[in-house]
């Protein structure tokens, strides 16, 4: 897959685990996108190391890893910056 496919599946992502995961989000939708795409990015290596395969394409497979890994990167940027009070 090309570095073009893998932002456009990461936009797809990112807008599919934001609207999955319960709860406020503080951050806007540039943030939003960028772990989207870092997200598609971790989904695809997990899935690979795991052994399911790789992600070589745009279809529900990678649709669904991508979501994961987008969805485990929000919980992690969550976790990361938490709550800051000024």
């Amino acid at each position: 897959m090309g570095i073009l496919s893998w932002i456009l599946l990461g936009l797809v992502a990112g807008a599919i685990a934001k609207a999955l995961k319960p709860g406020r989000d503080p951050q806007g939708c540039i943030v939003t996108m960028i772990i989207g795409i870092v997200g598609a990015i971790l989904g695809g290596w997990i899935a690979t190391m795991l052994g399911w395969g790789t992600v070589n394409g745009f279809n529900l497979y990678s649709i669904l890893v991508a979501t994961g890994g987008a969805f485990l990167a929000l919980i992690i940027w969550g976790a990361v910056s938490g709550r800051r009070r000024d």
